[in-house]
């Protein structure tokens, strides 16, 4: 038999079928900006046995961009809780026509917005709800990389009516299989969970929305994953492997004097 009988030996013996596709996840199909993962590789076990009813909401102004990011965690946040605790609003600039019932939210004196402008105050100045007869809160997140959620900022002018807010004394991220900018940098569901548990008053609520981040982290690090350390401390190491532009090496310059 010649090679190329052999070569087409082997090609007729080659399914014609295409291959059978893994089962995906079907509580995924809940979240309807969620890309459905495989069952074997998805977080969903992670998720609380019922999702959680906090008083307050998570608004979430996400840039477009980061829903083409595989390891994102805003879903996390979106199936962790009750329908209508977590609303999403997709976007460059906010509001815009499209984004129906944001206007009336951005418009609500109970509206606040977690990021770290010059004036922002510590979130944990803040009464819980049911303190001095505190309601509950809308909280916004801008979901994206830093540059994207800067941008969001700059070109959102009803952002900067909102009382701005940062968290402070925050561990390093858990987030252990994903690069950080620098070391006070959290994943999006790490921010919504430390921020809901002091606006709530519950500090368990952090550690069972935490819940999704630490099974996609255990299963990666069970599978050849590996942890990584931020952009921040590995310059500091000289171990970075990468260029980096003169602004982000002057901001990172500038972490030490900042903080």
């Amino acid at each position: 038999m010649t090679n190329e009988d052999t070569t087409w030996e082997e090609l007729s013996k080659i399914s014609a079928d295409p291959p059978k596709a893994r089962d995906k996840c079907v509580q995924c199909k809940l979240c309807v900006y969620y890309l459905i993962r495989p069952v074997v590789v998805c977080w969903c076990p992670g998720l609380p046995k019922q999702r959680l009813c906090p008083e307050s909401r998570i608004i979430i102004l996400q840039h477009p961009a980061e829903v083409k990011r595989c390891l994102r965690t805003a879903p996390m946040l979106s199936l962790g809780l009750e329908d209508g605790k977590c609303l999403t609003f997709r976007g460059k600039k906010f509001p815009s026509p499209k984004h129906e019932g944001l206007t009336e939210i951005l418009n609500d004196k109970n509206t606040i917005l977690l990021y770290p402008s010059p004036g922002a105050v510590a979130l944990n100045e803040l009464d819980p709800v049911g303190t001095n007869g505190q309601k509950p809160y809308n909280l916004i997140l801008l979901d994206g990389t830093w540059p994207q959620a800067k941008a969001i900022y700059h070109a959102s002018p009803a952002l900067y009516l909102l009382r701005a807010y940062k968290l402070v004394g925050v561990p390093v991220s858990e987030y252990v299989i994903r690069t950080q900018p620098t070391e006070g940098c959290l994943s999006t569901l790490e921010t919504g969970a430390y921020a809901l548990s002091i606006l709530e008053g519950n500090q368990q609520l952090k550690n069972i929305m935490l819940g999704p981040l630490h099974y996609l982290c255990k299963f990666q690090l069970e599978n050849g994953a590996v942890t990584h350390q931020s952009k921040e401390f590995l310059m500091k190491q000289k171990t970075y492997p990468k260029l980096i532009s003169r602004r982000l090496a002057k901001q990172l310059r500038m972490l030490p004097e900042e903080s």
